[in-house]
């Protein structure tokens, strides 16, 4: 390949459900999620160098360069390959950091999968999941390309197609550490599991809008115990539909059929409470899908 600059999407993520079902051993949670795509996306730019430095070229708040997921990821390839290829990286972000939409993440599966192409390593699909399952329980989601049921601690995934429907995601202006989260004593670490029959059923019954099992995030409770501006923009959107905490917060959502009905409810929640989010659709796959 003889490009020498790719500027590529990262998309962000919804867990339409997120279930927490057991601890392993090494203190890990095991979990079961669905995971969606959604088009809003941070956008990154790479340019070759053949100098085998990996810098990032402007300034991110909070984040240091060495313990930016872009960076590790590039350079955890050099390592395992032996790419003596390097790469400046620019990155745009859009997606609210600790919100829960995986914006580090799917920008780490976004440079892995970049540079696949850019450094010519021609590694599977399977091989670039684990490299990122190395960088974060989940990064290997944006590798695989689809909407996804997980398992285990999120690695474990079977497509699962999902309707191209549209989102009102808001954005609570706090900062949800995943790690306070997960160790709270309140947190539920005993759900039932559900299978991919059950799952398949709830998504008939809500595409036909008919009433289920109400799927739910396990984490909710506690952060919005800990975090009441997260449990008031789930009140305030909860009036134009089911709303629900995505990740381990603090960003929300709530779905709706057509685009004009997001827009407005995301309008009027905007002009009478001074939210801050986006309407944004539902993605039927990762938009670099076929890069592997």
């Amino acid at each position: 390949m003889n490009a020498t600059r790719l500027s590529c999407p990262a998309p962000a993520k919804l867990n339409l459900f997120l279930h927490v079902t057991g601890r392993r051993d090494d203190g890990y949670h095991l979990l079961q999620t669905l995971f969606r795509f959604i088009d809003l996306h941070d956008t990154l730019h790479f340019d070759l160098r053949s100098d085998g430095l990996v810098r990032r070229t402007n300034a991110v708040e909070g984040v240091d360069e060495d313990q930016d997921l872009c960076v590790r990821a590039a350079r955890l390839l050099q390592r395992e390959t032996g790419c003596k290829l390097g790469v400046d990286i620019g990155l745009e972000k859009r997606i609210p950091m600790g919100g829960g939409l995986g914006g580090g993440s799917s920008d780490a599966a976004t440079t892995l999968l970049a540079l696949n192409r850019l450094w010519s390593l021609a590694l599977t699909r399977e091989r670039l999941m684990e490299l990122g399952l190395s960088l974060g329980a989940d990064v290997p989601v944006f590798v695989f390309g689809q909407s996804a049921f997980a398992e285990g601690v999120g690695e474990r995934l079977q497509a699962f197609p999902l309707p191209a429907t549209w989102y009102v995601v808001l954005f609570p202006p706090v900062h949800v550490p995943t790690a306070k989260i997960f160790t709270h004593s309140e947190l539920t670490r005993d759900s039932v599991s559900i299978t991919m029959r059950a799952l398949s059923i709830w998504q008939t019954k809500h595409t036909a809008n008919q009433s289920g099992s109400q799927l739910r995030n396990d984490l909710q409770a506690v952060v919005c115990k800990l975090y009441p501006e997260v449990a008031r923009h789930i009140a305030l959107l909860g009036q134009y539909g089911a709303a629900m905490m995505t990740g381990s917060g603090a960003c929300v959502f709530a779905e709706f059929a057509a685009k004009a009905d997001a827009q407005q409810a995301l309008r009027e929640l905007q002009e009478q409470h001074h939210v801050r989010g986006v309407c944004t659709q539902g993605l039927v796959a990762h938009p670099l899908q076929d890069w592997v």
